[in-house]
């Protein structure tokens, strides 16, 4: 029997820290104390090479349920729709017009954080509706 191996899931961006703290928010994940030694992660990054400052953040569950996520600075902006994309699972077991309230509900906080709607896809035979939207950075995820 194949075990099963924990996984994180990173993220080409241009502003890792920023889009970290989105995610942070969204999930309730949090940010890792700065390296031993630095008070903040600004007093740590200025101690790196210019190219390297910001080049990366992550942040985790702090149940350590989750899988961790990883942001990476890359030089190319977001060009076409995201391969992968997280659901976030806000309405699960919902149905109809409650979970509708659930997900407009959701989807106004994160707007606030930054997000932004993208489409409703209404409930049809086989699912149940969602709200596609993009994150900081336009990266795709659904209110499930």
């Amino acid at each position: 029997m194949a075990s099963i191996k924990k996984f994180q899931v990173t993220f080409d961006c241009t502003e890792p820290e920023r889009v970290a703290r989105f995610w942070c928010e969204v999930l309730g994940y949090v940010a890792p104390s700065p390296p031993e030694g630095f008070a903040t992660w600004d007093e740590f990054n200025r101690t790196l090479p210019p190219e390297d400052q910001g080049a990366w953040f992550a942040c985790s569950d702090p149940s350590g349920v989750g899988p961790r996520l990883y942001f990476q600075r890359v030089p190319e902006g977001k060009v076409v729709k995201n391969r992968v994309h997280l659901d976030v699972r806000v309405g699960t077991g919902l149905v109809g017009e409650e979970r509708l309230a659930v997900l407009e509900a959701e989807c106004a906080r994160l707007v606030a954080l930054g997000a932004a709607r993208v489409q409703l896809l209404p409930a049809d035979d086989e699912n149940e509706s969602c709200l596609v939207m993009q994150d900081v950075e336009g990266n795709e995820f659904c209110l499930d």
